[in-house]
């Protein structure tokens, strides 16, 4: 904390054209210089000897011709009342007093007592460039990325743990990364199959339209929409000729070299028992059960 004198000051002096002795010495002050102390008349002298106060800088008397400066019951000669560290005068400064005693100017009380600096443990000085996070101070250009060394400033950052990272340093560092493009995932995203993609990046191989929210289904590590899947990568039913996709009622297929059926077609040309799971005979594109099969 800094405190302001309260002003040099000295006792009053005065000369005298009557009889008027001293307090002590009882010698006549007529034509002298006196002091006034607690309402007595001392002559300087005897304010030199028995009243002045003793300067608490260099432990002597404070005479009456000299200039005394004063703070919570402490008196000090103006030239002795210096900083403590630099040894600046002080009279006409501000200043702050320790919990020691000692006077310092505002410059060295800060270094002193105040924060440090948690990269370069340097004293942060009032007034300067400096970064507070959770109760602790850095100079500006000490509070700098983990990863790149740059300082922050005034962009955005994240922590891990005792470390900062600037914004790109954490993404390229810990951010999940697309399972498309492989570049960070900043923020929101989608996931798949437990991979994570960007929402932009999440679309349809054929026609790019963005599958987010919609139906879709992959074929070889790739996502398509239910139209291109239909027409470029699905099989033809040999049976009804339409795709088989896999969604809703023609969910199970039945393959037979090389040729593909869904399950709900895969019936007796003759008789359309269905044949799924059991014998079959095939005669050029169709199928037939045994007993059906034996009447041809």
């Amino acid at each position: 904390m800094a405190y302001r004198l309260s002003g040099p000051r000295s006792y009053a002096t005065s000369t005298m054209t009557e009889r008027f002795d001293c307090y002590y010495c009882r010698d006549n002050l007529h034509g002298k210089k006196y002091v006034k102390k607690d309402e007595k008349h001392v002559c300087t002298k005897c304010f030199d000897k028995l009243c002045a106060n003793t300067c608490a800088e260099c432990r002597r008397p404070i005479g009456a011709d000299a200039k005394e400066l004063n703070h919570k019951n402490r008196h000090w000669h103006e030239d002795c009342f210096r900083c403590a560290k630099c040894y600046k005068p002080l009279a006409n400064e501000p200043f702050s007093a320790r919990d020691d005693g000692k006077i310092m100017c505002g410059k060295c009380g800060s270094r002193e007592d105040g924060n440090r600096c948690q990269a370069c443990y340097k004293v942060v000085m009032p007034g300067t460039q400096n970064v507070e996070y959770k109760k602790k101070v850095w100079h500006e250009e000490c509070f700098t990325c983990f990863e790149c060394k740059q300082p922050i400033r005034s962009q955005s950052f994240l922590n891990k743990g005792d470390d900062i990272y600037c914004g790109p340093c954490h993404d390229k560092k810990f951010a999940k990364k697309c399972f498309h493009c492989k570049q960070p995932i900043t923020s929101g995203g989608i996931s798949y199959q437990d991979q994570p993609w960007h929402s932009e990046c999440f679309v349809c191989r054929t026609c790019r339209k963005n599958l987010a929210g919609t139906r879709f289904t992959s074929h070889e590590e790739h996502v398509y929409c239910v139209d291109c899947y239909k027409t470029s990568v699905a099989k033809q039913c040999n049976g009804c000729k339409n795709p088989i996709t896999g969604f809703g009622h023609g969910t199970n297929v039945v393959n037979y070299e090389g040729h593909s059926w869904h399950e709900y077609c895969f019936n007796c040309k003759k008789c359309s028992l269905s044949l799924a799971n059991k014998r079959f005979v095939i005669n050029g594109e169709n199928i037939y059960c045994p007993d059906c099969a034996k009447k041809l």
